[in-house]
C-alpha cells in the first residue's frame, strides 16, 4: 500500500461524510465527486464498503430513489450522529493539520 493510500484511508470516511453532508448522493457520484477534489485513486471498490460500514454504525442512511435515467439509485445522507461525527473528525482533523505543517514547513516550535 503506497504511502498516499495509507494516508487517505484515515481521512477518506471524513470526507464522504462531509460531501453526503452538503448533499443527498449515490455511491457512483459520490465516487465523481471525490475525482472532481482530487482524489482519483479512490476506486468504487473501496467506496461501497465504506459506505455500507458506515451506515451499519448509523452515520448515514440510505434510501431508494427513482431515477431519471435507469434503476432506482440508493442515496445516502447524514444522520445525526453522522453530524456528531463529522464534527468530531473536522475537531480532530483541525489539531492535527496545523502542527503537522508547522512541522513539515520547518517552522518554529510554538
Amino acid at each position: 500500500m503506497s504511502l498516499r493510500s495509507q494516508l487517505l484511508k484515515g481521512v477518506l470516511e471524513g470526507c464522504i461524510l462531509a460531501i453526503i453532508k452538503k448533499e443527498s448522493v449515490y455511491g457512483y457520484e459520490l465516487s465523481v465527486k471525490l475525482q472532481e477534489f482530487g482524489l482519483n485513486d479512490v476506486s468504487e471498490g473501496s467506496i461501497y464498503p465504506l459506505l455500507l460500514r458506515l451506515q451499519k454504525a448509523g452515520l448515514i442512511k440510505g434510501e431508494m430513489h427513482d431515477s431519471p435515467s435507469g434503476p432506482k439509485r440508493k442515496y445516502y445522507h447524514l444522520t445525526e450522529k453522522g453530524e456528531e461525527a463529522l464534527q468530531d473528525f473536522i475537531t480532530e482533523w483541525e489539531s492535527i493539520r496545523n502542527p503537522v505543517e508547522k512541522i513539515l514547513r520547518g517552522g518554529n516550535m510554538e
